[in-house]
């Protein structure tokens, strides 16, 4: 009886260290790729899946974070990369780390299908969404025809305490805006006075500059503004999605249009599996599937239109032209500017103009 108690408790002990050396063996044989994106959850999870179905072999790790964090993190980590694929950030973050040699070359097999306005002209990142800037409003309290149709237009004295607007050195979508104002007028002169009397002006008919998206979205949706300048992806998931009230009027004189972009980060550890990553997420059949649930324009023109949300091929878009290397160096100066002379002071300036005047 002894002896057969011995043999069955050797025989789990057998299997125990065969299921934990197959399984350890296991863990160790998968490849890696490591992606820092500021996508969010729902994104980053749903193409882990979709990637791991398709390549079983490779373990997608990521981390969820801010665009500015990420290339922060990438500088910091420079001597000992733990990123192999950055996916999604601004054209301008992509551009800094050029400058910082912080991204390799990589040619993916849809280059041909991406104009050059969006890519790197080494290859170092390609564009992968385009977001437009638009004037949204409120479409239970205001009818189309009423909305300012351009950027000026939203000067107009009617207007006054009816604009709800995101705090915008928190938000990249509302810094590109406000520094696409700014250029508008430094691109002739290269000095940005008029740019700054253009967003004082603007000031004085802001009634709040919201702390967050969500709150500003709120504000708007109870009628607290009848008009906000947001992203136009955005502004279609609000509506589509939650169902607030909102429409969107673009610009027709022209907008900034925000290049999201990829790139691999220079002597990553799992460059082959980086590689399969980049191409997979910027399949045809990626990029349609991220249209259509998470309101994303892609930068691909070979899709065929016919695949695509009506909202997208639809949209009569005027890209306001911007020299986005400049609009990178003056950017955070522009913006620091903002913050100590024009927030708040537009309504006081419009006193001191009818004073003198009069």
């Amino acid at each position: 009886m002894r002896k057969l108690l011995f043999f069955i408790i050797v025989i789990i002990i057998i299997f125990i260290a065969l299921f934990i050396f197959g399984c350890g063996n296991k863990g160790k044989s998968k490849k890696i790729v490591v992606v820092y994106s500021p996508h969010g959850v729902d994104i980053m999870t749903q193409f882990e899946k979709l990637f791991e179905a398709k390549y079983p072999d490779i373990d997608v790790q990521w981390i969820d974070i801010g665009s500015q964090d990420i290339l922060d993190r990438i500088r910091s980590e420079r001597e000992n990369p733990q990123c192999d694929v950055w996916w999604g950030a601004p054209s301008t973050s992509f551009m800094d780390a050029v400058k910082d040699g912080l991204l390799q070359k990589y040619t993916p097999s849809w280059a041909n299908a991406i104009d050059h306005r969006y890519k790197d002209p080494n290859d170092l990142w390609f564009g992968t969404f385009l977001t437009p800037e638009v004037i949204g409003y409120n479409n239970h309290l205001l009818k189309e025809s009423e909305v300012p149709k351009d950027w000026d237009e939203l000067l107009l004295p009617k207007w006054k305490d009816k604009i709800i607007i995101r705090y915008p050195l928190a938000s990249g979508t509302m810094r590109t805006i406000f520094c696409a104002m700014i250029w508008r007028f430094y691109k002739d002169t290269g000095d940005p006075t008029k740019g700054y009397e253009w967003l004082l002006k603007l000031d004085a008919n802001t009634k709040e500059y919201a702390s967050s998206p969500t709150m500003m979205q709120q504000k708007l949706a109870r009628g607290e503004g009848l008009l906000t300048i947001w992203n136009m992806p955005d502004m279609v998931f609000q509506a589509t999605a939650k169902n607030y009230p909102f429409g969107y009027v673009i610009p027709k004189s022209g907008t900034p249009i925000v290049t999201e972009g990829i790139a691999i980060v220079a002597n990553c550890k799992h460059f082959e599996s980086a590689k399969l990553y980049y191409e997979f997420v910027n399949t045809q059949e990626s990029l349609i599937i991220l249209a259509k649930e998470h309101y994303r324009i892609p930068t691909r023109n070979d899709i065929p239109k016919e695949l695509l949300p009506k909202w997208i091929t639809d949209a009569s878009i005027v890209p306001m032209d911007i020299d986005w290397e400049v609009f990178s160096k003056e950017s955070d100066e522009w913006m620091k500017y903002w913050e100590q002379n024009i927030k708040n002071k537009g309504k006081q300036y419009q006193k001191s103009l009818l004073k003198t005047n009069y």
